[in-house]
């Protein structure tokens, strides 16, 4: 008995995007943040390393972001994403040499950015305390050894983890399989331990009196939940664009929004822990940190990341049916990049604006993040180009296709057989939106 597919009443998919006179937008975006980054540099050095320290941390954000998704999709096994695997992949791979090249312009002003590389004549004892505190980390040679370490294992595990998902593509072989899930075992704690000292050395060092156990974490969660949201971007496009619509399913965007808003809740429960326990222990040598900002308008800061960053995302998102609906998500990621660059403002610039919020600087870090993003956007596109834009024969490819095999319903001879009437596969289709 043939399977009636007539009352699925699927409507038509939404027809391609016009992507034609986005494509020299990163070039106009390198041009313009170059001649912008050279004009800060000329006008105020220091505060363009400030300015370019926190463009580098908002996009390492999409580097650690993309990296953490491809480790977790082969620690647990998951097939719902396997079709966004391959573009993850591409943003885990930015990490180097491309922000390690970005990294350079922090590397050459590091004595100028953080105080503790300063000469020590007239420090006070609480600063050489808290150096000591913290020896061998905050050392020239420990800031540079362990940054180059960081970069070093990040090539390492994006590397092994592409070179694996691509020759898997050509052989389809278990042993693809299994390399990456090893890799991803150790990758995991590699991981961790790497952000964490990245997050630590490169912007909580700014204040290194500071003592903070959760700044790692709390990098951590706004990373990811910033991927997180780009990813279903890229997923919504690649979908119209008709690339990934073969192993497209309705599952992908509603798991996507689900993460999205689980690392929503997760990011408020790791910041205001962190706040709460230093409040609560009310000890000067971690007070001061949130006592800097909040003088000025860093205070109305404070409160656009409090209610931008949480309570806007977590309403829009309770909502099931929010997670698919195209417009609405677009929203919601854009409304995520300005929400962490506002957040990284708020960790970086007090340091050098402990008045308030540098609104007649604005221009050098907009600047700053147009050049980044213009150049990883290139290099993101042209490893887009350069491989076959998802998994060709990954063990769950059909799986995430939405093809489920019915399960045998009777028993002959001692072996289950399937019924004669019912079709190998069936398949559920993808709504359009």
């Amino acid at each position: 008995m043939s399977k009636d597919t007539s009352s699925n009443n699927v409507a038509a998919p939404p027809p391609p995007l016009d992507l034609a006179r986005w494509r020299m937008l990163p070039v106009r975006l390198v041009a313009v943040g170059a001649v912008i980054s050279v004009i800060g540099a000329l006008v105020d050095l220091k505060g363009f390393g400030y300015a370019w320290l926190l463009s580098f941390m908002f996009f390492l954000s999409l580097g650690l972001g993309g990296l953490f998704l491809v480790l977790v999709h082969h620690l647990f096994d998951a097939g719902w994403s396997v079709a966004t695997r391959r573009f993850c992949e591409h943003l885990a791979t930015l990490l180097f040499p491309w922000m390690a090249i970005l990294f350079i312009p922090i590397a050459l002003l590091a004595p100028q950015l953080f105080a503790w590389m300063g000469p020590e004549e007239g420090a006070s004892a609480s600063h050489i305390h808290a150096l000591h505190a913290k020896l061998p980390l905050f050392t020239w040679a420990g800031f540079y050894l362990v940054s180059a370490a960081c970069f070093g294992l990040w090539w390492l595990l994006s590397d092994r983890l592409k070179h694996w998902s691509l020759k898997q593509d050509e052989t389809g072989s278990a042993e693809c399989t299994f390399k990456m899930r090893m890799h991803s075992c150790w990758g995991i704690w590699v991981f961790a331990f790497t952000l964490t000292f990245g997050a630590i050395l490169w912007m909580k060092a700014l204040q290194h009196q500071w003592f903070s156990t959760m700044y790692g974490v709390y990098y951590f969660a706004g990373s990811v939940w910033l991927t997180l949201a780009t990813v279903y971007v890229i997923t919504m496009i690649l979908d119209r664009q008709r690339v990934l619509s073969v192993v497209l399913h309705e599952h992908q965007y509603y798991f996507l929004g689900t993460l999205l808003f689980a690392f929503t809740v997760f990011y408020a429960y790791v910041t205001f822990s962190q706040y709460f326990i230093i409040w609560n222990a009310n000890m000067p040598e971690e007070t001061f940190w949130y006592v800097v900002r909040e003088k000025g308008t860093w205070f109305y800061v404070g409160l656009v990341i409090i209610f931008g960053k949480f309570f806007i995302p977590f309403l829009a998102l309770l909502r099931i049916d929010v997670k698919s609906n195209f417009g609405v998500m677009v929203l919601i990621a854009a409304w995520a990049w300005v929400m962490h660059f506002v957040d990284m403002s708020f960790n970086i610039l007090p340091v050098y604006y402990p008045n308030g919020f540098p609104f007649h600087m604005v221009w050098l870090p907009l600047g700053i993040m147009a050049l980044m993003g213009g150049l990883l956007a290139m290099v993101f596109l042209k490893k887009f180009a350069s491989a076959a834009p998802f998994p060709q024969k990954d063990p769950r490819l059909v799986e995430a296709m939405g093809l489920y095999h019915p399960v045998p319903t009777q028993i002959s001879g001692g072996e289950l057989d399937q019924t004669d009437d019912m079709p190998d596969a069936t398949v559920q289709p993808k709504r359009s939106h």
